[in-house]
């Protein structure tokens, strides 16, 4: 019994009042209350934000160190990372003055070699820098307006690339500005080739991003990843511009993975080109000399 009755009494020394519990339980819901933003006194949120102002860079300080030593190994990693990235552009680069050196030679030789048959290559002049805009209200589905016009020397039917390939080719100049039709048009059609087999077709848009290729022969010698260029066979563009790479469709259709996807179409440039005039016969030089009828019998009366 004694036992007992002294649990008992160590229950009611550690036994909270009742009014204590009461108070508690009110200052809680004061608290919770008042901890609202809305509802928060103005003295109440400038004192909490003055703690705040004060603590944030004792804060800050403290984690500093902190921070310092979880920073050192992503920081050894990145530099290792930067180290590989940059052997890696080196290789690049060396990569690139080989092949920059290579097609300085061929350029030398296929200058001897027109001078030495007499052959005129087609000519192209220095590329036109433009920026493009969105065309919403154009008479195409997928075209874009340049920055560049006449004044430039742009003129309908230039082809127009981006830094990877060709997006398109000018339809519509101005003074100022120039429309260009987009290679996934439905209204595009460009005679293009496989730079492997040099497989003939045409690339025809049907404003999907993956333009067709149309009328292949049967025995086209054709595969999937053959890189397609232009190839000149419509006189107004020359051969050999980048277009894209061959693929196979789910139908089985062959169609263009375009190299100017690659990049986002905001820069372009304009590639002014003057095709090769036909031949002219003799009869028609000598009657391009000869002064026309109205001529003579104007000459003749005033005589």
């Amino acid at each position: 019994m004694a036992i007992g009755g002294s649990s008992r009494r160590n229950d009611d020394d550690v036994r909270f009042s009742r009014t204590f519990t009461v108070a508690l339980f009110l200052l809680s819901i004061i608290l919770i209350a008042f901890d609202r933003p809305q509802s928060r006194p103005p003295l109440l949120s400038g004192i909490r934000t003055t703690i705040t102002d004060l603590s944030a860079p004792l804060l800050d300080l403290a984690a500093a160190p902190v921070r310092a030593v979880g920073n050192i190994e992503p920081y050894w990693r990145n530099q290792g990372r930067l180290a590989e990235e940059n052997a890696e552009l080196r290789r690049r680069l060396d990569e690139t003055r080989y092949w920059r050196d290579l097609a300085l030679q061929l350029r030398d030789q296929r200058e001897v070699y027109e001078q030495a048959l007499n052959v005129e290559s087609q000519a192209m002049e220095e590329r036109i820098g433009a920026w493009t805009l969105g065309d919403s209200d154009g008479p195409f589905v997928q075209s874009r307006l340049i920055g560049a016009g006449a004044r430039s020397g742009v003129e309908d039917g230039d082809p127009v690339l981006n830094v990877y390939g060709m997006i398109g080719r000018v339809v519509e100049t101005g003074q100022v500005s120039s429309r260009v039709l987009m290679l996934t048009d439905l209204n595009s059609r460009i005679p293009v080739m496989a730079d492997r087999s040099n497989a003939r077709a045409v690339l025809v848009g049907d404003n999907t991003a993956y333009p067709r290729l149309e009328f292949l022969t049967r025995d086209a010698d054709l595969q999937d990843g053959d890189r397609i260029v232009t190839s000149g066979d419509d006189g107004r563009m020359p051969r050999g511009l980048p277009v894209g790479l061959a693929q196979r469709d789910r139908q089985g259709r062959w169609r263009v993975r375009l190299f100017s996807d690659q990049a986002p179409i905001d820069f372009v440039w304009v590639f002014p080109f003057t095709p090769i005039p036909p031949p002219v016969t003799e009869t028609e030089a000598v009657e391009d000399t000869q002064p026309d009828g109205d001529e003579e019998q104007t000459a003749e009366a005033g005589q």
